[in-house]
């Protein structure tokens, strides 16, 4: 079985903050790759500042090119909308009996779980490893029956910062990997113009 962490996510824009994450559950975790899962659209989230599902899949494409281990999933692409992560990881591991899935969360989406569509199926079947964010350093994992904590870094880094810092007309340079930062001024995203 290779064992493969799954990021789910608008990637909205895709930063720094999730390649480390991905990269620190391949190095410390134990995952052989990490994919990167593009949701075109999340059922807990408003799509009014969401760029075009193209966008969000190519500037995760662009962010993972030097990461052999890391890969870019359309998966929900061909699925309806909103994304449910049940379905996806259904069929995830229908066509991909060889793989041991781990879904990779943070800490702050504990709390939300229990509205997931189909979180027992979720919880009772599929493995979790959670990461920490800040100010939920210390959860309540009751819930999952089959769920590890992991003392990856604490990441203070969200794609609604980023987001809210470019129409605010400031530089995000540093907080995306430099082929994202260029496809965001090139395309002009974020700007609000």
């Amino acid at each position: 079985m290779i064992k493969t962490g799954l990021l789910f996510g608008s990637f909205n824009p895709v930063h720094i903050g999730h390649i480390a994450i991905g990269e620190y559950m391949k190095e410390f975790e134990g995952m052989e790759e990490i994919w990167f899962i593009v949701s075109p659209q999340n059922p807990l989230k408003s799509p009014q500042h969401l760029a075009t599902p193209a966008s969000r899949l190519q500037m995760a494409r662009l962010a993972i090119k030097n990461y052999p281990a890391f890969r870019v999933s359309d998966i929900e692409f061909s699925m309806p909308v909103p994304s449910y992560t049940v379905n996806t990881m259904l069929r995830l591991s229908d066509d991909y009996p060889e793989r041991d899935f781990h879904i990779i969360i943070g800490t702050d989406n504990i709390r939300s779980i229990s509205k997931w569509k189909g979180c027992r199926t979720l919880l009772n079947n599929y493995k979790f490893l959670i990461y920490p964010r800040p100010g939920n350093l210390d959860p309540e994992t009751g819930l999952f029956s089959k769920a590890r904590l992991v003392k990856a870094p604490v990441i203070d880094i969200s794609s609604s910062f980023i987001r809210r810092a470019l129409l605010e007309g400031r530089s995000t340079r540093s907080l995306v990997p430099a082929e994202v930062y260029d496809y965001i001024l090139k395309n002009r995203l974020y700007s609000g113009k």
